[in-house]
């Protein structure tokens, strides 16, 4: 299936826990309106290793092995690395039985392949899609900062303020993992839209949205209802609330259909000084401090929308 020539060009950066595996089985059931270039993995919700075989994993499931896997950072820039074994799973991706991938992974490291792919392609033509701890990104802008101005927009999940964080009071996780690398990106220049917890706890799976993913009858309807069903325990019993909050495939929906969101341009600072604070998305929302605005802050989704997408491009994968 050839990706059409409007199709948005786009890289995948992703640490495969489950919802970063729906995320991806999103773009690569619409190639009509995304041309998935490659997905890069980094250190976050388990080891490097653990997540470039998830990813291995997730284009198998969805009969796209034709799409190059990179491994990329192996930790954070600065800081030890943190995981959420207890919300994925010992394999991050715990839930379905998915089989070993057959798939061999791309030999150049991923930092490597994110500015490379960057500087061949016209600028203003690539969006990146972050789903994990931003230090590949980082770390390509700060080997290469020539490729700032060529990156169409990056598309981050990660980050909170009212809803505060996931993994400390204050920080979420993806940010608190590698902070400093979230301050290099948000300090890039780069246009940014992040999809923070803000947003990601109005899009809730809920048992008959789930049933509905399950009843579309294919594998990756069954693995998507075995993910999400699995991955989902940690936040009901922390949050009481009737689903869990699905986080990174509101990045790809944003790309696919930014009209199903809403939300406002506004400067976010990251805090890299407090252990108290560490990786706190300082959000701006009422324009209080004069600082330049450098994100656009997505506040609130409609999920009925999103749902409805996202079980409708499930339902054309294998």
């Amino acid at each position: 299936m050839g990706a059409d020539v409007l199709a948005q060009k786009i890289i995948i950066d992703t640490d495969p826990g489950q919802d970063d595996a729906v995320a991806i089985l999103l773009a690569l059931a619409s190639p009509a309106e995304l041309d998935v270039l490659g997905i890069v993995a980094v250190a976050g919700n388990v080891s490097l290793e653990q997540n470039a075989r998830n990813a291995l994993k997730v284009i198998e499931l969805a009969g796209r092995s034709d799409i190059p896997v990179y491994a990329g950072s192996v930790r954070p820039i600065r800081r030890h690395l943190v995981t959420a074994e207890h919300v994925h799973g010992e394999t991050g991706l715990d839930g379905p039985d998915l089989p070993m991938p057959t798939t061999k992974l791309q030999a150049k490291h991923g930092v490597d392949y994110i500015v490379e792919t960057l500087l061949a392609h016209d600028a203003g033509t690539i969006t990146l899609c972050t789903l994990g701890p931003l230090t590949n990104i980082a770390l390509a802008l700060i080997k290469a900062p020539e490729i700032a101005p060529r990156i169409k927009e990056i598309v981050m999940m990660g980050g909170g303020y009212f809803e505060g964080g996931n993994i400390t009071p204050v920080a979420e996780f993806n940010i608190y993992v590698d902070p400093d690398a979230a301050d290099v990106v948000l300090r890039s220049g780069v246009p940014i839209t992040m999809a923070p917890l803000d947003l990601t706890h109005t899009i809730l799976s809920t048992p008959e949205r789930l049933e509905r993913i399950k009843a579309i009858g294919n594998k990756a309807g069954a693995a998507v209802h075995a993910m999400l069903s699995f991955s989902e325990r940690f936040d009901l019993s922390k949050y009481g609330s009737r689903g869990a909050p699905l986080h990174d495939p509101c990045v790809i929906a944003y790309v696919l259909k930014p009209e199903l969101f809403e939300g406002r341009h506004i400067n976010v600072t990251i805090e890299c000084a407090s252990e108290l604070t560490m990786g706190m998305t300082v959000a701006d929302y009422w324009g209080v401090t004069g600082r330049s605005k450098n994100v656009t802050y997505l506040r609130s989704g409609d999920a009925d929308g999103f749902y409805q997408l996202l079980t409708e491009r499930l339902a054309r994968l294998p």
